[in-house]
């Protein structure tokens, strides 16, 4: 049997590398929230039956499982569209990797957790990081895109959905992910309705490759990454789950059309290291349950 560190890391790099079948698609006109509409819609088929049957148990915590819809339903719609319309990969990955500042800052006003020296540090960090890769400016934030503007909330929802994860503590861990995939089918839908983008015209053998990716890759990078953080101490996993930003930065270094600079490799390095700082118990701690686009 698999150990959890490696099932955590085939997880994380699954999500790192999730941009090459994504632009594969939006090369046959399935992109941006449709392809999440796509995608997240195939597994909340599947997803609805399974959170009801489980009402039982999560009945006390309705509004966990709200608050999960809506955040991770949130990241997951915001990461994937931003990855799949995007060519600057390590900027969007960069930008939903201000999570760990969120999390510490959300965790500072929810959940009344102490802002450590050790925290500080990583907040600091990231932010430092963060603003050698996008040159900060007076005026970084005009420039920032649509595209930035899904990566970043979808580091901010990714945040507080982990906060609402462990707040929900009796909520079953399937319905916490499933709960995500239905947000982000429905988050998906709506912003198709208001944008009047809807799914291209596919043929099947196209529409079982969405179905292969949704549940062959998604689906499968989630629950590994669910399994092996709730099977590793805290620190352990922070440490792993850098990975998928490492494994996005590498991938759209040699299969990416962009050339990446030394600013951004510095930046790269800078925000891995804050997460893992961010992560990191200074003393015990419970386990966290993290749920990923």
């Amino acid at each position: 049997m698999l150990r959890p560190e490696l099932i955590l890391i085939i997880a994380t790099i699954l999500w790192g590398t999730s941009w090459v079948p994504l632009h594969a698609f939006a090369g046959i006109g399935l992109s941006g929230m449709p392809m999440v509409l796509a995608a997240y819609g195939l597994i909340a088929i599947v997803s609805v039956p399974l959170l009801w049957y489980q009402r039982q148990q999560w009945r006390s915590q309705i509004w966990g499982v709200i608050a999960i819809i809506c955040f991770g339903g949130w990241a997951n719609a915001a990461l994937i569209s931003s990855l799949s319309l995007g060519e600057d990969l390590v900027r969007i990955m960069l930008l939903f990797y201000l999570a760990p500042v969120w999390a510490v800052i959300g965790g500072w006003l929810l959940l009344k957790e102490q802002l450590t020296p050790l925290r500080l540090g990583s907040l600091a960090l990231a932010l430092v990081g963060i603003a050698l890769t996008l040159g900060a400016g007076k005026d970084t934030f005009k420039t920032l895109t649509t595209i930035d503007w899904l990566a970043l909330s979808a580091g901010f929802a990714f945040a507080m959905n982990n906060l609402a994860t462990r707040a929900a503590d009796r909520v079953p861990l399937v319905s916490k992910t499933f709960a995500a995939f239905i947000g982000s089918a429905l988050f998906a839908g709506a912003a198709c309705y208001l944008l009047g983008q809807w799914l291209p015209t596919l043929g099947v053998g196209s529409w079982l490759l969405v179905a292969l990716f949704a549940v062959g890759w998604l689906l499968v990078a989630t629950l590994a990454a669910q399994y092996g953080v709730t099977h590793l101490e805290a620190g352990r996993a922070a440490v792993l789950i850098v990975f998928e930003l490492i494994a996005a930065v590498l991938s759209a270094a040699w299969l990416g059309d962009q050339e990446i600079g030394m600013r951004e490799w510095i930046g790269a390095t800078l925000v891995c290291i804050a997460a893992v700082m961010a992560g990191w118990p200074e003393k015990i701690e419970p386990e966290l349950s993290r749920s990923l686009p």
